[in-house]
C-alpha cells in the first residue's frame, strides 16, 4: 500500500474537516464536498496559462513589427490587440477564482504562467527547449500538486460582516502596523537615499501585493455571494475593499515597472514571483485565518510545494539568453558644425535618447 494515498487523506481529513480513520471513510464523495474549491483551482490555473498565451503574443507582435522596413506603433497591431484581450480575460479570471478558492492556493498558482512562457514561447516565438525548461517545468508541476493536495478549504461564505471582523481583529492591525512600517522605511530609502535595489523595490511591491490581494479575495467573495441572491453590494466594506484594491494595485504597478525598467525580466519574474507568493500566503493566514484548523502535516507539504515551486522558477529563468532587437547604426555623415563625423546608435534606456553629444561648444552659438 503506497504512502501517498494516505498522506492525501490525512491531508483532506485535517484540512476540511471529514471524518478521520476512527470514523469510516469520508462523509461524501470528494468532488461533492469540495468542488467549490476545485473551480477556483481550475480557474486560476487556467487564467495564468492564458496569460502566458497573451505575453508571448504581445511578443511575437513587437518582433514583427520591428522586422519591417516601415516601423508602425504596436497599437495599430491587431495581434498586440488579441495578445491584450486575452491579458484582460486571464486577469479577470484570475479575480474570480479569488472568490471561490483560499488566497493561499490561488496565490501560488501564478507559477503556471510562468511554466506556460517557457513551452509556449518555442512555439510562438521559435525559441529552443532547454533542458532548465523541462526541468523547472517539472519541479513547479510537483509543487503545484502538492500546493493542491494540501491547501486549506477557506470559508465558503465570506460575508460582509466577516470580512468587518477580520479588519478590526488585533493579528491584522499588528500586521498592518508592522507593514506600515516596514514599507514607509523602505520608501525613505527609496526616495531620499536613491537606493533602488532590485530587493528594495520588490519588496515594496510584495508588501503593497499583500493589500492587494486581500481586498481582491474580499470583493470578489462578496459580488460571488451577491450573485447567488445574498447581497452583499450595500454594505460599506466593500466600496471600502475596492478602493484599497486600486490604490494598491496601481502603485504596485508603479514600483513594479520600474524594476523592470532597472534589471532584466529573467531576475526581477522569479524575485517578484517569490516575493508576491511569500506576501500572499501571510496575508491569507493572518487576515482569513485559512491554516487555522489545518494539521502540522498539511502545512508542511504546503510549504514543501511552495518550495519546489519558486525551485521550478528559478530554474526556468536562469542562464536565459537577453534578447534585444536588432537596431542597425545609423551613419549621419558630415554634421555641419561637428569636427568628427559619428554613428548614433538609439537607446531606450538613455536619458538623451535621439540626441547627440556636444563636441564642439560653437554647435551653440552657431544656433
Amino acid at each position: 500500500m503506497s504512502i501517498l494515498p494516505i498522506l492525501e487523506q490525512a491531508s483532506w481529513n485535517a484540512s476540511f474537516g471529514a471524518s478521520g480513520a476512527g470514523g469510516g471513510s469520508l462523509s461524501g464523495p470528494w468532488y461533492s464536498t469540495h468542488k467549490t474549491q476545485l473551480l477556483g483551482v481550475l480557474l486560476a490555473a487556467a487564467s495564468n496559462f492564458l496569460i502566458s498565451i497573451s505575453l508571448n503574443i504581445q511578443k511575437c507582435a513587437h518582433l514583427r513589427l520591428a522586422g519591417q522596413t516601415e516601423p508602425k506603433s504596436y497599437y495599430t497591431s491587431k495581434l498586440w490587440w488579441c495578445g491584450i484581450i486575452l491579458l484582460l480575460l486571464g486577469e479577470v479570471g484570475n479575480f474570480t477564482a479569488y472568490g471561490f478558492a483560499p488566497v493561499v492556493l490561488v496565490a501560488p498558482l501564478g507559477c503556471v504562467s510562468v511554466i506556460g512562457s517557457a513551452f509556449i514561447s518555442v512555439l510562438f516565438l521559435k525559441k529552443t527547449m532547454r533542458a532548465d525548461d523541462i526541468l523547472g517545468g517539472t519541479l513547479t508541476v510537483t509543487g503545484t500538486y502538492l500546493l493542491v493536495t494540501f491547501a486549506p478549504n477557506g470559508p465558503q461564505e465570506l460575508t460582509a460582516r466577516r470580512v468587518q471582523n477580520y479588519l478590526v481583529s488585533w493579528p491584522f492591525l499588528v500586521y498592518s502596523i508592522l507593514e506600515i512600517t516596514v514599507f514607509c522605511i523602505l520608501l525613505y530609502f527609496y526616495k531620499r537615499r536613491a537606493v533602488k535595489h532590485i530587493t528594495v523595490l520588490l519588496m515594496m511591491v510584495a508588501l503593497l501585493a499583500s493589500l492587494t490581494v486581500i481586498a481582491v479575495k474580499a470583493v470578489a467573495s462578496m459580488i460571488t455571494l451577491s450573485a447567488k441572491g445574498k447581497m452583499q453590494l450595500t454594505y460599506p466594506v466593500f466600496y471600502i475593499m475596492i478602493v484599497l484594491m486600486a490604490t494598491s494595485c496601481a502603485f504596485q504597478v508603479k514600483f513594479l515597472n520600474q524594476a523592470m525598467h532597472l534589471y532584466e525580466a529573467t531576475a526581477v519574474v522569479p524575485i517578484n514571483f517569490v516575493f508576491f507568493t511569500t506576501s500572499a500566503i501571510i496575508s491569507g493566514v493572518i487576515f482569513y485565518r485559512e491554516f487555522q484548523s489545518a494539521a502540522l502535516l498539511s502545512v508542511f507539504m504546503f510549504l514543501f510545494g511552495c518550495l519546489l515551486s519558486f525551485l521550478g522558477v528559478f530554474v526556468i529563468a536562469r542562464n536565459k539568453k537577453v534578447e534585444h532587437l536588432q537596431i542597425p547604426f545609423i551613419d549621419c555623415g558630415r554634421i555641419p558644425g561637428q569636427k568628427l563625423t559619428g554613428k548614433i546608435q538609439p537607446d531606450s534606456h538613455s536619458s538623451c535618447y535621439g540626441t547627440l553629444n556636444n563636441e564642439d561648444k560653437s554647435v551653440k552659438s552657431q544656433s
